[in-house]
């Protein structure tokens, strides 16, 4: 299994029966082909739809139908379009139980870097930033480490912020962690590493409590 599918597979657990959810531009947006199709799941996205399905086969596409990167969408019964004002308003008021969200860097903090690399073009903010701020759970989807092997998972962010604050957890191909008072906390591990190298990989502290599960 390739790292990015490990990750994409895994963040598939955490969505539950009934959940309003998003899953924003990268990663995320990959998870709803790995969701079984008899779970009873409403995936929102920020352009106007809720009730995003898997992506449709050739001979049917709609060119209407699109989600918010831009990616041709079906809608599974009863899925509904309304404008981009209905859909914040949705976000604003924390009607969506969890977003997914991809990261350039998150920290121990639970701050979210994910839009901006000075001196690099950015199309902006978007809806990440109401995203982080109003969902009650967030959940990073991010590789380990960077295309130059340093690590994304920071003790503190250098990047411009999307959000304080704002992480639940961390879902990378290496490990499971989650953001808590105290810091982070390692739940899970991959299982072709060892907590020592994964300490060493990581730039924040980790937390390491008695039982770790295998991711």
């Amino acid at each position: 299994m390739s790292d990015i599918n490990r990750i994409i597979e895994r963040a598939a657990q955490e969505i539950r029966p009934g959940n309003v959810v998003n899953l924003g531009i990268g990663l995320p947006t990959q998870v709803v082909h790995y969701l079984p199709e008899n779970l009873e799941v409403l995936i929102h996205s920020e352009n106007g739809v809720l009730g995003v399905a898997g992506q449709p086969s050739v001979d049917v596409i709609d060119p209407f139908l699109i989600d918010s990167a831009g990616n041709y969408i079906s809608t599974r019964p009863g899925g509904s379009y309304f404008d981009s004002a209905v859909s914040f308003a949705m976000i604003r008021r924390g009607k969506l139980d969890l977003t997914m969200i991809g990261a350039f860097e998150v920290d121990q903090a639970g701050n979210l870097a994910n839009w901006k690399i000075p001196g690099k073009f950015s199309p902006g903010i978007g809806g990440a930033m109401e995203l982080a701020q109003k969902t009650p759970r967030i959940i990073v989807l991010t590789t380990h480490c960077d295309k130059k092997g340093n690590s994304k998972i920071l003790r503190q962010c250098r990047l411009p912020l999307t959000a304080k604050h704002c992480v639940s957890r961390i879902i990378t191909e290496k490990a499971v962690m989650d953001v808590t008072e105290h810091g982070l906390v390692l739940r899970e591990k991959a299982a072709d590493i060892s907590i020592e190298e994964l300490i060493s990989i990581t730039e924040a502290e980790l937390i390491i409590p008695d039982e770790v599960g295998v991711l």
